[in-house]
């Protein structure tokens, strides 16, 4: 099967994929027979100044939040800002509780609680109705809130538009789409091309007004606390060697579709570490340990990397990556996490999109690498039950790419 053919393929499935199923029609139409109900959950006591944002992703999702958050703090200095986001993710917006003095971004609380559908490495036992039955229990929760206006930030939430419905919120913000759009008070108009962060911001736009991109900076706050682990951290691996360039690399994704292959980091780490010197850290989560130590077996330069898995908190990492010279990686939560404390980046995309999901950044400081496939960015990132050979966008970008894109985000 030539490029060609493949890519008009896997545009087919994909196109299946992205249909609207029965089962969803069914959930559809019963979503807005919820809606319709003779006896409208009554208006809870609200505060006028409480705003709850709903958002239910993964870290780099959330952090996408953050210009939103910060924007919404500054024209409402006053307000009561709660977050209500999966325990997966809740250390991305802690930072923000207590944040520095001048600093805008305060929350006055997060809230957690295990989304239908986001959870993952985990199987629950669950019915047709669970979803139902655990948006009604949310949402009495949420009530004793006081919250005058619920924003719901994944443009898709019905889950989140329903719980905040029921825990009658008066005013409830949200994207004018099918199955969100029967429990909202607001409709936003939903552009398919357009940055997740400028998505997040148009939906504070009622508050803070239009808020420019350049005005909407992806900032995360590194601790001093967490530098200073970090920097004993390094010193006990025996990095200390500030002259030296510190490269991070972080090869896990929440998607197979989206993450490269070992070997191929492993070159652009050797290539690394011999020609500029640089002390490779490969960074990765529990369940990305077998792929990381799988790059570090596969490494011949004479320097052995170090191994960072699963022993930093998101605070600690972030404070790495801080320290980082670049950081390279497929599109996931601490790639972004990098661009966020300032630091080059060299992202790698297959199957989802970077116009949407993209670093939000200087671009001079921050490459996107994509195959030129004709079906790349189909926005699949699950092609459960087809063999992984069909699918090789990630793959088709190659070692000297990487090393080129390091070379310029670093010059």
């Amino acid at each position: 099967m030539d490029r060609a053919e493949l890519a008009a393929r896997n545009r087919a499935i994909a196109s299946f994929h992205h249909r609207v199923t029965l089962r969803q029609h069914i959930r559809r139409w019963l979503l807005t027979l919820i809606s319709r109900l003779p006896v409208a959950p009554p208006p809870a006591p609200a505060r006028p100044d409480s705003i709850l944002l709903i958002r239910p992703d993964h870290v780099g999702d959330v952090l996408f939040t953050v210009p939103a958050i910060r924007a919404l703090s500054r024209a409402l200095p006053g307000a009561e800002i709660t977050a209500l986001v999966g325990p997966w993710s809740a250390g991305v917006l802690a930072p923000f509780l207590t944040p520095p003095p001048g600093e805008a971004g305060r929350l006055a609380r997060i809230l957690t609680l295990p989304f239908p559908g986001f959870a993952r490495g985990r199987q629950f036992q669950r019915t047709a109705i669970s979803p139902y039955v655990l948006a009604w229990q949310s949402a009495q929760r949420l009530r004793k809130l006081g919250a005058a206006a619920a924003v719901v930030m994944r443009p898709d939430h019905w889950w989140g538009a329903l719980a905040a419905y029921l825990a009658g919120i008066p005013v409830r913000v949200g994207y004018d789409l099918p199955d969100v759009r029967p429990f909202l008070t607001e409709q936003r108009p939903f552009a398919a091309q357009t940055h997740s962060v400028r998505r997040n911001l148009d939906l504070v736009a009622r508050w803070t007004g239009h808020i420019p991109d350049d005005e909407a900076p992806l900032a995360f706050p590194v601790l001093d606390e967490d530098r200073a682990y970090i920097e004993s951290y390094l010193a006990a691996q025996g990095c200390c060697d500030a002259s030296a360039p510190l490269v991070v690399i972080h090869p896990g994704a929440g998607s197979a579709y989206k993450t490269w292959l070992p070997a191929r980091w492993a070159a652009v780490a050797d290539a690394l570490s011999e020609r500029m010197g640089a002390r490779i850290v490969l960074t990765g989560m529990a369940r990305e340990a077998y792929t990381v130590r799988a790059i570090a077996r596969a490494m011949t330069a004479p320097q052995k990397p170090i191994i960072a898995v699963d022993d930093t908190t998101l605070g600690q990492l972030a404070a790495l990556c801080a320290r980082a010279d670049l950081v390279l990686g497929p599109d996931s939560g601490p790639l972004h996490l990098a661009v966020s404390v300032g630091t080059p980046t060299v992202h790698l995309y297959g199957p989802a999109d970077p116009i949407i999901y993209g670093p939000w950044g200087e671009s001079a400081r921050h490459s996107v690498l994509q195959s030129t496939l004709a079906c790349v960015a189909c926005g699949v990132l699950d092609w459960s039950g087809d063999d992984l050979a069909y699918h090789p966008c990630i793959h088709e970008i190659g070692v000297a790419q990487v090393l080129a894109a390091a070379g310029s985000v670093l010059m």
